[in-house]
């Protein structure tokens, strides 16, 4: 579309806004009519480690989600000429998984319990055994029940249980809904009926029961709802909550509100069997999208589903960059007190770059970027290591690819084993910060998985878009044209990407360095043990 085009889209109302809260950004991204984004607005943000809880203050919530879209009705402004007061269609999505609780009246009873928390090992473990379906420490069910097993007060005066897109999408509308890639993060879906497993409810109600508990998961739980169905309009509270200034209109319609990892699908059309995507950034997670069940269960792997209901394996990381950019930022210290200034883009580049350069195994180094625990190497806490031996090579590329590989190591592990389930993949593509630097977290990740790595052109929008996708979806009308459709007929048919294949090289050295990182996983948890 043209600039005329655009600012008559505008005005007349008919963008669509997506708004995604990240773990280090909440981004909105408004689309035009053919799906591209002309404006964005963002507010950096962090979580917070308090009395032993990885949290989030709902207040920075709000001021998060208030000053993004300030921010894109600046750019709308300045770059087109209008006032953006409506758009066609509006969605939020955030991270998946966590701890909202809320009493009678809506008072949020406990601080929000994100899904970097691994303190539920007991209750995970439990509901593991009884459903005999894997539960991970970071689902919402596994932070109710340990809740419920350590005797917190609170339990008995919730009344409704979400997650935060939930929460936010909530408020805004008055709907207590949740779109089914959220919702599978929370409970175990039936991907037959698209709805929380009915089997699994009356198993954990008899949990309840025995804890003479008066109310039952079907009373707390949200709506279940998919990709297309209207979620309910923006209430005038709910406009002048997202834009206080008061211009924002009231009855916009809704989509149901998803998790970061079902956008993560869509803006990689990653949403059809034998499609997958990786999201590294904060964390890592990799969403396979199955054509038939795994030959068994799995702790490593969780079994989600698409915004459509379609089930995914999905193998998550709570740790992938975090450490990385720490040692980057050490570096950036190091060139100021140089003298020399250097964009902090630029520095990235750099050093990525200089990976490309090390041995292909790392030169015999070994890091752990542990911040918090991992359940898949069943580590409860994190401590962040660098390790050598006198024979290690130890040199600038070697350094940063080592690095590099750790940000993958717990992904890897989760990974094999659906390699060993002969799961087929005809397309991976990645999107996230592990991506910025072109070319290298490809290369790097096409060793590790073994497979060519796609990048789109659009992988910079990342979930804010795909959430705006999935709020266009809400338009069409029902049953007559599915998500999958939609985005290859009218998306991504001429969407530019950029293809890796694993070099055998970085594939054997990779492997190597793996054989490290296992062997040297008891040096983590002496770590954890010996540096209270």
């Amino acid at each position: 579309m043209n600039h005329n085009d655009i600012q008559k889209t505008i005005e007349s109302g008919k963008t669509i806004l997506g708004i995604e809260l990240g773990s280090t950004r909440i981004k909105a991204v408004l689309i035009d009519a053919n799906h591209l984004p002309i404006a964005s607005g963002s507010f950096e943000w962090e979580n917070q480690y308090e009395s032993g809880v990885w949290t989030y203050s709902l207040d920075n919530v709000w001021k998060g989600l208030q000053e993004s879209y300030q921010n894109l009705r600046k750019e709308v402004s300045e770059k087109y000429g209008v006032t953006l007061k409506s758009v066609g269609a509006l969605g939020f999505s955030a991270m998946m998984h966590g701890y909202l609780a809320f009493d009678k009246n809506g008072n949020l009873l406990t601080p929000f319990r994100t899904w970097r928390n691994t303190m539920t090992g007991q209750a995970a473990e439990k509901l593991t055994d009884i459903f005999q379906f894997n539960i991970p420490q970071r689902w919402s069910i596994a932070h109710l029940y340990q809740a419920i097993l350590n005797q917190e007060v609170h339990v008995k005066e919730i009344r409704h249980q979400t997650t935060l897109a939930g929460y936010v999408h909530w408020k805004l509308t008055g709907q207590k809904v949740l779109g089914v890639g959220d919702a599978s993060g929370m409970f175990p879906i039936d991907s037959t009926i698209n709805d929380f497993d009915k089997n699994m409810l009356g198993q954990f109600n008899e949990l309840l029961k025995a804890e003479k508990i008066n109310w039952t998961l079907q009373d707390i739980l949200p709506k279940v709802l998919v990709a297309g169905e209207s979620a309910g309009t923006l209430t005038e509270e709910g406009a002048k909550l997202l834009d206080p200034s008061g211009v924002l209109k009231a009855g916009i319609p809704l989509c149901p509100p998803e998790g970061d990892a079902g956008t993560g699908m869509v803006a990689t059309n990653s949403v059809a069997e034998r499609t997958g995507n990786v999201s590294a950034g904060t964390s890592v997670f990799a969403m396979i999208v199955l054509e038939k069940a795994l030959s068994k269960l799995y702790p490593e792997i969780d079994m989600v589903t698409t915004p459509t209901g379609k089930p995914v394996a999905m193998v998550h990381a709570n740790n992938c960059t975090s450490d990385l950019n720490a040692w980057v930022g050490l570096f950036g210290e190091f060139t100021k007190t140089l003298g020399v200034e250097i964009s902090q883009s630029k520095l990235f580049e750099i050093l990525y770059k200089a990976a490309l350069a090390g041995d292909a195994d790392g030169g015999g180094l070994l890091a752990y970027n542990y911040l918090s625990g991992e359940s898949i190497t069943d580590l409860t806490e994190g401590r962040p290591l660098f390790i050598r031996t006198p024979e290690s090579r130890f040199t600038l590329p070697n350094f940063m690819r080592t690095h590099l590989f750790s940000s993958l190591g717990t992904l890897k592990i989760g990974m094999d084993i659906l390699a060993q389930e002969n799961v087929k993949l005809d397309q991976l593509l990645g999107h996230g910060g592990f991506f910025k630097t072109e070319g290298v977290g490809q290369k790097i990740m096409a060793a590790a998985m073994n497979t060519s790595v796609s990048v789109m052109d659009t992988a910079g929008e990342g979930g804010a878009w795909g959430m705006a996708l999935l709020a266009a979806h809400v338009l069409n009308k029902p049953g007559t044209e599915s998500l999958e459709d939609c985005l290859n007929g009218k998306v991504f048919a001429n969407q530019k990407f950029s293809t890796i294949a694993p070099d055998k090289k970085d594939v054997d050295g990779f492997s190597v360095f793996m054989a490290r990182y296992k062997a040297g996983l008891g040096i983590e948890r002496a770590a954890v043990e010996g540096m209270k």
